[in-house]
């Protein structure tokens, strides 16, 4: 069977599964331009060599996941398939190889994204979205805890094999508020990787002051990505949400390179 190529954007923050234990959701465009969601992957017990970054092009044995109705959702063919590095694309020429792929389709209109999704004929389940407005970058508090439930499952599966530290759960929830191009207005949580690592990164700096943290975060996300860039939106659902929630995404992830305009501006 040939392997797949695929072009990863997005890696969500770990989350603890009863079934598979620590899990990442990783997602992409294979060559042609198609959106594909690979899961589960066990990342951070793959070897240092598998441990694939953002905008990694990798190849792997893919097959479709039977268990989940969304028509981008891939697994690897065991949980021991083995996942190749074999290029990845720089951010040269404000991210030019990069819009290639990610930018081929941009939805503005969040309304008719979710029909989409809604439309049990296309199912839309990923996307690339292009906020008119971005209105505010917030927290939330979550719960700072695994589940009882999600413990118990760690503590069952980990039982005969030895143990990686437990990945912390975020103590808040990170959300943006925009509108889109009709001036319909949406707050999204923000589930990248990058965000998390960012707020334990920012903590660690100012010796535990989540507030000072928070601020940093934010700074980030809004100051800069949101203000000074051209920032678009990985967008997601959710298995469970897909057909159930009135909007059922969820940013996975964001692209923000320089606007153009600049560019060509410190090129003269």
């Amino acid at each position: 069977m040939a392997l797949a190529k695929v072009f990863i954007t997005v890696k969500t923050y770990p989350t603890i599964s009863s079934k598979y234990d620590e899990l990442v959701c990783t997602a992409g465009f294979r060559e042609d331009g198609t959106w594909v969601r690979i899961y589960p992957v066990p990342f951070r017990k793959r070897s240092y060599t598998e441990q694939y970054k953002k905008y990694d092009w990798i190849e792997l044995d893919l097959v479709k996941n039977t268990s989940d109705f969304r028509p981008e959702s891939f697994r690897p063919s065991t949980l021991e398939t083995v996942i190749n590095v074999v290029g990845h694309i720089d951010t040269s020429r404000n991210w030019e190889e990069r819009k290639k792929f990610c930018l081929s389709k941009i939805y503005y209109n969040l309304s008719e994204l979710i029909a989409e999704a809604k439309d049990k004929n296309t199912g839309t389940s990923l996307a690339v979205f292009k906020p008119t407005e971005i209105l505010d970058f917030y927290v939330e508090p979550a719960d700072r805890e695994w589940s009882p439930k999600q413990k118990a499952a760690l503590a069952q599966q980990n039982l005969f094999e030895t143990k990686l530290e437990v990945v912390k759960k975020l103590p808040y929830k990170f959300k943006f508020r925009f509108k889109d191009n009709q001036g319909k207005e949406s707050n999204m949580m923000v589930e990248d990787w990058e965000t998390g690592q960012l707020f334990w990164n920012c903590l660690s700096r100012h010796k535990g002051n989540e507030m000072k943290a928070i601020e940093d975060v934010r700074r980030k996300y809004f100051d800069d990505f949101a203000m000074t860039k051209d920032l678009h939106f990985y967008l997601g659902t959710t298995q469970k949400n897909h057909y159930v929630s009135y909007n059922p995404f969820m940013i996975i992830g964001t692209f923000h390179p320089k606007f153009e305009s600049q560019m060509k501006l410190f090129s003269l």
